[in-house]
């Protein structure tokens, strides 16, 4: 199994994703301003592994502060938390993980410190462990909707790297490809960092899948040839309407996929869904530095000074999605009741 992130000796061990698929090297974290840094730079990235990163990273930087009053390490240790969720503002689940974090240190408030950051360590490990179940019951749910001989298109990378270690869209292509379905993938570029490009073809390479690498703008070309069975994506936030946000070039592919009327598929775990948001107008949408655009790999491929908008996601309306995947089943339309159900805790979908 890729090991996308550990907890290694009071340490976070996260593959550089940055280096794939060239070069497979990993990174150890020792305080949490790394962990922090190693989010913004996209070493880590992906909503689940995000969140698995960030519970990490407050567990860390507990460990590391000086004993001291109770008062003061719970000011602390919520500061950390505070620091690390400014990290990147639309992944859904780096918020619900420090949430947990400082839930589990309000929980054991009385202990005295040493075993309270032992409780946050366990808490950090017990989500990571939770991610990679979650997306198991996931894929399976999942693998469901696809059929042997299928081809099946996705953008950016919603695998194993995208999370503690199984993946939410590729997990549920992961899944069926051991059930013996005979799948195929076509595999967007995902410009302008090339995720699909560098990440989700090294992945699926490694399961030894069949896959075939398009740029972003073939899409359409591909579906009209009717190429493409079956879309499916992940996700960064859902909105309680269940529109969601997920890396840019996913709403021009929802909307594709209506015109050809393919299926589209958002695979993500509950956990990424944020029920205060009443629409997706409401999601966060970060933008990222223009060298993102204007360089590769430090290489410039624009003019000096160019102009750039780069925002890191879109938004795809609910409307467009066929179904939302999750460990709990398929949510179907409409997504506001079958949502707002699974949040009051019914298992019905």
């Amino acid at each position: 199994m890729i090991k996308t992130i550990v907890w290694k000796n009071n340490t976070v061990v996260l593959i550089d994703q940055n280096a794939l698929p060239l070069t497979e090297r990993y990174v150890t974290c020792k305080s949490y301003k790394e962990v922090i840094s190693c989010i913004k730079d996209l070493t880590v990235r992906g909503a689940p592994a995000i969140g698995v990163a960030a519970a990490m990273g407050a567990a860390l930087g507990a460990l590391r502060l000086p004993s001291e009053s109770r008062e003061k390490f719970r000011r602390d240790f919520f500061t950390i938390c505070d620091e690390i969720a400014k990290a990147r503002p639309t992944a859904r689940n780096l918020f619900w993980a420090l949430a947990r974090m400082k839930e589990r240190f309000n929980r054991t408030k009385k202990t005295n410190q040493s075993d309270q950051v032992t409780e946050l360590i366990h808490e950090a490990k017990r989500i990571f462990a939770e991610d990679i179940e979650i997306n198991r019951h996931l894929g399976k749910y999942g693998s469901l909707l696809l059929a042997d001989g299928e081809n099946i298109l996705t953008h950016c990378n919603a695998g194993a790297l995208a999370t503690a270690g199984y993946g939410t869209a590729l997990g549920v292509i992961r899944a069926a490809s051991k059930q013996g379905k005979k799948l195929h993938v076509y595999a967007d570029e995902t410009r302008p960092v090339l995720q699909g490009a560098r990440l989700t073809t090294w992945e699926l390479k490694k399961e030894k899948i069949p896959c075939t690498l398009i740029t972003d703008n073939m899409a359409g070309f591909l579906m009209r040839q009717g190429k493409i069975d079956k879309i499916i994506v992940g996700a960064d936030r859902i909105a309680a309407n269940g529109d969601t946000a997920n890396k840019i070039g996913t709403y021009s592919l929802a909307v594709l996929a209506r015109a050809h009327r393919i299926p589209f598929y958002v695979a993500a775990p509950l956990s990424t869904i944020d029920v205060s948001l009443k629409t997706g107008d409401a999601i966060p949408i970060e933008e990222r530095k223009s060298e993102e655009v204007t360089q590769f790999k430090g290489v410039p491929c624009a003019p000096n000074g160019t102009k750039v908008y780069n925002p890191a996601f879109d938004v795809t309306p609910s409307r467009f999605i066929t179904g939302i995947v999750t460990e709990m089943g398929i949510l179907k339309k409409p997504y506001r009741i079958s949502i707002a159900r699974l949040h009051k805790g019914e298992k019905r979908l």
